[in-house]
């Protein structure tokens, strides 16, 4: 199979392999002959489409024709534009779908003293101010020693903030920072301040609210006369405390899922992230917990996810982030589709409805429950929305302080970063995984060769339980781990 029409009421139809000027496909109990070069990823017509005419995919509008397509063409930036504009306006028609019955499941994971699950048992450093950042990694660097037993490992996440921020942006830091204190894969953490930092300390520990000080200590670095020295014994005591934790049976129900995608292609809203959108139908079965980000990455397809808000609350609150994202670009003079990037174009995207309708296929058909602020932790088991931008590690990092266990990352030309929490890496095509094999973890592109998007669903569940009993990912593996900081307004 060398086309995939994805929805029967689409006029254009996805090659799944490189297509040359030519060549005859046999589609639909029709043939419709290439009128030029189409690469993998990119769309063909699979009719005339006049001037002005919409370009239909996934059952959707994805663009309109800039001039008349024929039959067989390529269609893209070439002849095909968005048809968005800055003004949405929405209803409610509630729609539900039944998930898939799954038999339960369990993962090797850590039992917190609250109650919380985490698969991972580390040590944080967080600097609460971007001057002691080399410190931090210095303390990281000097102390792996303490990486032995049930310890998992010894990171920090360095950041150029907590101080010359006001406002929303002094805020944000302080809230994103002390989510990822509570996150629950830190069996310990050390908050590293330098002492006359606009985030002071008294700041942060009422962000905290309560903490258990075995579990998080503090280091003023301009209050002591050696700071590596005095840290190492803090690191040190955190270490008894971490290492008395042991990974035991969990249900699956106590996961948490991120759900992103970057660098996508044409293929990536017909194999990797429906695959995900399976995957997390099947983890709500079981009891579990998904999260969507990536708002301006739902412009163009946000009522595929407003008619499934499980209410008019969740619906309102659902329009309200959409709608303060427009805000956010109109008020900074740029158009709300200024998207999708140079890499998604050469990857066969055309237009923001185009990327969006295959990027909200990672949310599957489950209910959405919940829509979370910035930072915002997940309370409700289901389908959550989080405020965020689309921006892969700052959407990442958004996904890990929400209290994701681990992020799922769907991908066709693939990146190597981590965020704090477990960064999975899935390739929208095999070419992709075989080609960059310390970057990937699992491989999507066997849809496009057959695989059924059920099967492929399932066999993911299969691997994030894994990942969650402790096989680490490749990003893993090379000691990848970053954040960054959600930024609007000036720097002093």
């Amino acid at each position: 199979m060398k086309l995939i029409q994805i929805n029967p009421s689409d006029n254009v139809a996805v090659a799944l392999t490189d297509i040359s000027k030519g060549e005859i496909l046999s589609f639909d109990n029709c043939d419709v002959t290439a009128t030029e070069n189409i690469a993998r990823g990119h769309k063909i017509a699979l009719c005339d489409i006049n001037d002005g005419s919409d370009i239909i995919k996934y059952g959707n509008v994805i663009a309109h024709a800039k001039k008349d397509i024929k039959v067989g063409s390529w269609v893209h930036t070439h002849n095909a534009a968005t048809t968005l504009s800055d003004e949405g306006n929405y209803s409610y028609n509630h729609k539900t779908y039944t998930l898939p019955q799954v038999a339960n499941r369990s993962f090797k994971g850590y039992r917190r003293p609250n109650g919380k699950a985490a698969i991972r048992n580390e040590i944080w450093i967080i600097p609460t101010v971007g001057c002691v950042n080399s410190i931090a990694t210095e303390l990281v660097n000097n102390n792996q020693h303490l990486v032995t037993g049930n310890i998992d490992g010894l990171y920090t996440f360095t950041h150029p903030f907590g101080c010359s921020q006001m406002g929303g942006d002094h805020e944000q830091t302080k809230k994103l920072l002390a989510s990822l204190v509570n996150h629950p894969n830190a069996g310990a953490v050390l908050v590293l301040g330098l002492g006359c930092e606009n985030l002071t300390l008294s700041q942060f520990q009422e962000q905290l609210g309560s903490w258990d000080p075995d579990r998080v200590k503090f280091l003023i670095t301009q209050n002591v006369e050696d700071e590596i020295e005095e840290g190492a014994k803090i690191l040190e005591e955190l270490a008894q405390y971490a290492g008395k934790f042991s990974r035991e049976d969990i249900p699956a129900s106590e996961l948490v899922v991120g759900m992103k995608c970057g660098g996508s292609d044409g293929l990536s809203g017909i194999t990797a992230n429906p695959t995900v959108g399976r995957f997390s139908d099947r983890l709500i079965a079981l009891g579990g917990s998904t999260i969507l980000t990536e708002v301006p990455e739902m412009f163009g397809a946000e009522s595929i996810l407003f008619d499934r808000c499980e209410n008019q609350e969740v619906f309102n609150k659902a329009c309200d982030m959409v709608n303060s994202f427009k805000e956010y670009f109109v008020s900074h003079g740029q158009v709300v589709y200024e998207n999708p990037s140079p890499g998604n174009k050469a990857g066969g995207i055309t237009t923001l409805e185009d990327k969006s309708c295959g990027c909200v296929q990672k949310g599957g058909s489950a209910q959405i429950v919940d829509v979370l602020e910035y930072a915002d932790m997940v309370t409700k088991k289901g389908l959550n929305l989080l405020s965020g931008p689309g921006n892969d590690l700052v959407s990442a990092t958004a996904l890990t302080a929400a209290g994701a266990h681990m992020i799922l990352f769907t991908t066709g030309r693939g990146t190597p970063f981590g965020a704090p929490a477990p960064t999975v890496k899935i390739s929208t095509n095999s070419a992709l995984y075989n080609k960059k094999s310390g970057w990937i973890d699992f491989n999507a592109g066997t849809v496009a060769e057959g695989e059924d998007l059920d099967a492929a669903g399932d066999r993911l569940l299969d691997f994030v339980l894994e990942v969650a009993s402790g096989k680490e990912t490749k990003s893993e593996e090379r000691g990848f781990r970053e954040i960054s900081i959600f930024k609007d307004g000036v720097v002093l």
